[in-house]
């Protein structure tokens, strides 16, 4: 038995969250889904998430929710973490930080268990994401299919996870860069992996972000307000076919497509 999970790349604002109201119930059938994951650290205004913004992509159909740095930008969200089970914040983030370090979704039986990871490199000087999931694999739950997002700046880091934690989990994937990588593969025969998923959102822009409102930090080197901007939609992300039983990943398919492109074959079909 195939377990299908589609990891989506980071949720962009408003337009983002779009692309998946519009598009995602029908993707999840026509596709035969079985869990969705979406990285939601973007998900309001860019920066953060609000509770609203939580249950508006429920609603949607995500299932399980990754996250990374920008996670509590917005200051309610340490009032609500505790009380989910469906967004996990980073594991080595501070272990006095609230919220849930992994969480499950059941899908044919079988237990998806999600983890975040915070990369180091050009980041803060966050806890080792290496030991730290060194230690929690001494304790993991028995046959489960456990998934891992590696938010990262730095591609040689992602990968770097990726070779770590092969053959010790079902998938590894990076986020935070916004830009998706073309290396999609099946690491030791037994972990998928892509180095990251792309954005969410408008690209027309500068990682999601209106391009007047950053441009001038490059030319100026002052900052200025970002904004997040709205044209040219898609949505981003990877497929991952897990094998029930032996939880490995069978097969591996990247996903990157405009909104106008989705919408078209759905009202074609």
């Amino acid at each position: 038995m195939t377990i299908r999970i589609f990891a989506i790349g980071d949720v962009m604002g408003r337009p983002g969250r779009r692309v998946l109201r519009e598009t995602l119930p029908e993707l999840k059938e026509r596709l035969a889904i079985d869990c969705v994951i979406a990285n939601v650290e973007n998900a309001a205004g860019g920066f953060g998430i609000t509770h609203k913004v939580y249950s508006e992509l429920l609603r949607y159909g995500v299932d399980l929710m990754s996250s990374g740095n920008h996670l509590f930008d917005k200051p309610e969200t340490e009032t609500w973490i505790d009380s989910t089970d469906r967004v996990v914040r980073p594991l080595n983030f501070l272990p006095e930080d609230p919220g849930p370090t992994s969480v499950t979704f059941e899908a044919k039986g079988k237990t998806i268990r999600l983890l975040t990871l915070m990369g180091r490199v050009f980041m803060k000087p966050y806890d080792c994401p290496f030991r730290a999931m060194n230690a929690w694999l001494e304790n993991r739950p028995s046959n489960e299919i456990v998934l891992v997002d590696m938010h990262a700046e730095a591609t040689s880091e992602k990968q770097a996870m990726g070779w770590h934690l092969s053959q010790r989990v079902s998938a590894v994937w990076g986020t935070h860069t916004h830009v998706p990588t073309a290396d999609a593969r099946i690491l030791d025969s037994h972990t998928g992996f892509l180095t990251d998923l792309g954005m969410t959102g408008p690209y027309n822009s500068v990682i999601g972000m209106r391009k007047e409102s950053v441009l001038p930090g490059f030319l100026t080197l002052k900052k200025n307000r970002f904004e997040v901007a709205k044209d040219d939609l898609k949505l981003s992300g990877c497929l991952f076919d897990i094998d029930a039983d032996t939880t490995q990943c069978t097969r591996v398919q990247p996903f990157h497509r405009s909104l106008d492109d989705i919408l078209k074959e759905i009202e074609g079909q």
